[in-house]
């Protein structure tokens, strides 16, 4: 661990996680935590020691210009920390990094030493990931803990899942032995969307993270950006009518699937949320989410089919009023199609390959994204 500088001692702190690669279909996970960072003013006080956890020819180093000074930046998981005044006075330490390649057990506990240290109260883990889910409905989120306490006091699932698993799963799981409250937020994006980011999905996931700490995130320009990313894809879909019929099938399934979840008391919830919400943004607007921009959206688009791709994809999220609504129904316990490397079991999330896309992007991508038998693991 290299510690850059000291902190301050800290209110209620809690602890946000996400790592970029297999764990992260679109970026999704990794682009909400780093939208944190960018809207609070997040400040870096340690960096985990690259030596110890990357392999340099998968996750490449980067050289740039400083002044005429040629230096190199090295992959790498950074610590920063964000003080939030709103609705009262609390602390986040962000962790962001590329999931390591090595010493997974020795990196786990670095950040639970951290941990412990700052006086973390709650670990979260974002991660997002490839499902059957269409992109012109809400993306479902799913919670899920190991901790079977937590589980019935957050209203969460608790974790039933037996396979594969990537730097999430095992941080999740250190945090249980640690004896660390722990939660994971899986989203689950489209398969057929591949190309990151999706704003979609990053504006599920800091939705999710609201309600579960209760707090107030200013979504800035990220709403937009979700609408205009779903207008785009509804575009590319409409010019391709294999597309457009794989989308609509997916519509009926769920929509069928959550039927029996628009209850009163789901209303009520989401009216709850909405009104919140709405208390958060003043008439002088508030201060931007500055996220990655939207990616072109070019001819390898959705229109490439029903298939899956190879690469991890992302969904949007609804953010009008109604579609909020929604999106609280849709992200109920059962995930509406969603399931991660550890959420809950047999929810029918296909369409991932077993080799996810790497840190840098290159490595584990299969040519359709399929496992042999064509529903291939997002574990």
């Amino acid at each position: 661990m290299i510690e850059l500088e000291d902190v301050p001692e800290l209110i209620d702190p809690v602890m946000v996680c996400a790592f970029e690669g297999w764990n992260d279909a679109g970026d999704a996970a990794s682009t909400a935590v780093g939208q944190l960072d960018e809207t609070w003013g997040g400040k870096v006080f340690a960096a985990l020691d690259a030596e110890d956890y990357y392999d340099f020819q998968v996750n490449r180093p980067t050289v740039w210009l400083d002044g005429g000074v040629r230096r190199i930046t090295w992959p790498t998981t950074r610590l920063s920390v964000v003080r939030l005044t709103e609705p009262t006075p609390r602390d986040l330490v962000l962790v962001r990094g590329i999931e390591p390649s090595m010493r997974w057990r020795s990196f786990c506990n670095e950040l639970l030493a951290f941990a412990h240290e700052l006086g973390v109260e709650l670990v979260v883990i974002l991660g997002a990931l490839l499902g059957d889910t269409p992109h012109t409905r809400p993306v479902p989120v799913s919670g899920v803990t190991s901790d079977a306490e937590l589980a019935r006091r957050l209203d969460l699932e608790e974790s039933r899942y037996e396979g594969p698993t990537g730097i999430v799963g095992v941080l999740q799981e250190a945090c249980a032995h640690a004896g660390v409250p722990a939660v994971t937020l899986w989203a689950a994006v489209p398969h057929y969307v591949a190309q990151p980011p999706n704003p979609k999905a990053t504006l599920a996931l800091l939705n999710k993270l609201e309600d579960l700490l209760d707090l107030r995130i200013p979504p800035g320009e990220l709403a937009e950006d979700a609408r205009a990313w779903q207008l785009g894809v509804d575009q590319l879909a409409a010019e391709d009518s294999e597309v457009a019929e794989y989308v609509q099938q997916l519509e009926e399934a769920q929509d069928t699937a959550e039927l029996p979840e628009a209850s009163g008391e789901a209303i009520a919830r989401e009216f709850e949320r909405y009104l919140r919400r709405r208390d958060n943004q003043g008439p002088t607007g508030e201060k931007p989410v500055a996220g990655r921009a939207i990616a072109e959206r070019g001819a390898d688009g959705p229109g490439a089919g029903p298939s899956t791709s190879g690469t991890e994809s992302q969904a949007p999220e609804s953010v009008a009023g109604e579609q909020r609504a929604e999106d609280g129904e849709k992200n109920g316990d059962d995930g509406a199609q969603s399931s991660g490397p550890e959420g809950p079991a047999d929810t029918g999330t296909d369409g991932a390959g077993t080799n996810g896309a790497g840190a840098d992007g290159s490595d584990g991508k299969g040519a359709d994204g399929r496992g042999a038998d064509g529903r291939g693991s997002t574990r």
